[in-house]
C-alpha cells in the first residue's frame, strides 16, 4: 500500500472548559481511498474532520502529512489547509463571494499565486463541477445541489490530495444525490482521496468499502463496511442501522454472512440463490 496522505497517531483534543471531544485517535488514508465515517451526533466525527484539515490543532498525539510530522507552526498549518480540503454540510457556511467565479477563485488568490495560475485553477474547477456557465451567477440564488457543487469547486481549485465532506447528501433531492455520487466518482478517478461523514448508511454503502465508526469520542471500529454492518453490538452502540438491501437479504435468508449492501450487490446475490 502507498504511503498515507494523512496519518493521525494518538491524537486527542478538548474544547475550552469541556471534556475531551476526541481521544487517542489513530487513522490513516491513502491516495484515491474512499472512507465513510459513521456514528452518533456528538461522537467526535466533526472534531476529527477539523483536526484532519488543520482548523484545530491536537493537544496530544501527532499528525503526519505525506510521511512528514507536522509541528503546528503556521507553515505546516497552511500546507495542511492546501492538501486537505473540507466541504461543510451547509453550503451557506462556506460561500462568501457574490459570484460563483469569485467564490471559486478565492482560495487560489489567498495562496498568492500568479494571476494566470489562479485563472487556470478556477476554470478547471468550474469545468469539473459543470459550472462554467455559472461564472457570474450569484451563489445565494442557486439550488441546493448547485451550491454543493460550488463548495466542492472551492476545494478543487486548491488542488488537494484529500477532500472531507460533512453530510454531503443532506438537503439534496434524489436527483442531486445521484449527481453528487457521479461527481465523487470523478474525483476518485482523478486520484483524490475522499472521506465523508454521514448518517445515511445507504449512501455510505454505495460510496465506500471502508468504514470508520465513532463511539464515545473514539474510533470504535475501522474496516470493511460489510463486516462492520454485520456487528449488531457495534451498530447499537453507534446508533446505526443496516443498509436497506442488507436488511432485505437478511430477512430472506437469516443467519448467513456476506449480505449485500447495495442494489447491484443485492441483484447479484438474488441471482446466486
Amino acid at each position: 500500500m502507498s504511503e498515507p496522505i494523512l496519518r493521525l497517531s494518538g491524537v486527542s483534543y478538548a474544547y475550552p472548559d469541556s471534556p475531551p471531544a476526541v481521544e487517542d485517535l489513530s487513522f490513516s488514508i491513502a491516495k484515491g481511498e474512499r472512507v465513510a465515517v459513521l456514528g452518533r451526533n456528538g461522537a467526535g466525527k466533526s472534531t476529527f474532520f477539523l483536526l484532519c484539515c488543520g482548523i484545530l490543532q491536537p493537544e496530544a498525539g501527532e499528525i503526519y502529512l505525506h510521511g512528514r510530522k507536522l509541528t503546528g507552526k503556521k507553515a505546516d498549518r497552511l500546507e495542511l489547509h492546501r492538501r486537505v480540503g473540507v466541504v461543510f454540510q451547509e453550503a451557506e457556511d462556506q460561500i462568501l463571494a457574490v459570484t460563483v467565479e469569485g467564490e471559486v477563485s478565492f482560495g487560489p488568490m489567498n495562496l498568492n499565486l500568479p494571476l494566470p495560475e489562479v485563472e487556470r485553477r478556477t476554470a478547471a474547477a468550474l469545468s469539473a463541477m459543470d459550472l462554467s456557465d455559472y461564472r457570474q451567477r450569484q451563489p445565494q440564488f442557486l439550488s441546493g445541489g448547485e451550491k454543493k457543487r460550488v463548495t466542492i469547486a472551492d476545494i478543487l481549485a486548491m488542488e488537494p490530495d484529500l477532500i472531507l465532506l460533512d453530510e454531503p447528501t443532506a438537503s439534496l433531492d434524489p436527483e442531486n444525490v445521484v449527481r453528487l455520487e457521479e461527481t465523487l466518482q470523478a474525483l476518485t478517478d482523478a486520484g483524490i482521496a475522499l472521506m465523508v461523514s454521514t448518517h445515511d448508511v445507504d449512501f455510505a454503502a454505495r460510496f465506500a468499502r471502508r468504514g470508520v465508526v465513532f463511539t464515545k469520542r473514539r474510533v470504535a471500529a475501522d474496516g470493511d463496511l460489510a463486516d462492520l454492518f454485520g456487528r449488531d453490538d457495534l451498530l447499537k452502540e453507534a446508533g446505526l442501522r443496516k443498509p436497506t438491501f442488507y436488511q432485505a437479504a437478511e430477512a430472506m435468508r437469516p443467519g448467513l454472512t456476506g449480505y449485500p449492501l447495495t442494489l447491484e450487490q443485492f441483484t447479484q446475490w438474488i441471482k446466486a440463490l
